[in-house]
């Protein structure tokens, strides 16, 4: 995966996943559409890949036709579901500098993935969220799921004392040697995973990079939306305990290193994400 330019010099990459559940109708679909954006559009080496969680249609045999027909594309199958599992998998066995996922029905934006990714390329930030809440977010979606995404991230401000705006949004990077010292601390295999490692990234004094987004919701989500909140709240006790007893704090956190290296290309339009530095 990690390239050289012209001049001999490794090129830094990145991995994207796309977890999926029966999908098999849309899947070859969006991931053609991203394959086709990051060729054309994104200037690192990538690779994508489909993690199958324990799906039970055909989307196995989809995944595997892609990875025929795309040459950036891989295929990882898993016996269990869980969207936290699969991600905590392929993103520990990445080759790649920074890892990062987004759903598969692209709800969001693929422009602002070169904005999401390009700090944590250039070692400035560690995590990389998109955020609907951001002001500067163009966001389209019911206003059930807007009440339920806003009231959940004001309990985490107020519960956790929580410093990002959307733990939830299915668009997210991180750097991988960082991911590896967080991953043994990550206890949820399901839709808490997210914002367990983002508590864990600010408990540690990572620094968190936020992007506005153009998103749109997905009508035919699959996610459970009661049971989900129920299970957050789960988790959100369960990290206010690990937090007041100091076991949130993790001793072998990697440092970042600046590249000189630029990883926007030249004429580029910076981004209007804001850098934010959270601690605890």
């Amino acid at each position: 995966m990690n390239e050289q330019n012209a001049g001999g010099v490794r090129q830094r990459s990145v991995e994207v996943v796309v977890p999926v559940y029966n999908e098999a109708h849309v899947l070859a679909d969006s991931v053609g559409r991203l394959h086709a954006y990051l060729e054309t559009s994104f200037p690192f080496p990538f690779t994508i890949t489909v993690a199958d969680n324990a799906s039970t249609d055909g989307t196995w045999q989809e995944a595997l036709d892609l990875t025929q027909r795309l040459p950036h594309v891989h295929a990882v199958h898993l016996d269990a579901k869980g969207r936290g599992r699969a991600l905590k998998q392929v993103w520990s066995a990445s080759e790649a500098d920074v890892v990062a996922y987004m759903d598969v029905d692209l709800s969001t934006g693929l422009e602002g993935f070169l904005p999401l990714v390009a700090p944590l390329l250039s070692g400035h930030s560690d995590v990389a969220i998109g955020s609907r809440l951001h002001r500067q977010s163009a966001v389209r979606r019911g206003a059930k799921r807007e009440f339920i995404s806003r009231s959940y991230n004001l309990l985490l401000k107020a519960g956790l004392a929580a410093r990002f705006s959307d733990a939830q949004c299915g668009f997210k990077a991180v750097r991988t040697e960082v991911f590896r010292a967080l991953a043994p601390h990550i206890e949820d295999t399901a839709w808490f995973f997210d914002t367990e490692l983002l508590v864990l990234a600010q408990r540690n004094r990572l620094r968190i990079h936020e992007v506005p987004v153009d998103w749109i919701d997905d009508p035919d989500s699959r996610v459970d939306i009661v049971r989900t909140a129920l299970d957050d709240l789960k988790g959100m006790r369960r990290m206010f305990k690990r937090t007041i007893t100091g076991r949130a704090r993790i001793a072998a956190v990697p440092h970042r290193t600046r590249t000189t290296t630029p990883v926007l290309p030249v004429g580029a339009p910076a981004t209007s994400a804001e850098h934010l530095e959270y601690a605890s």
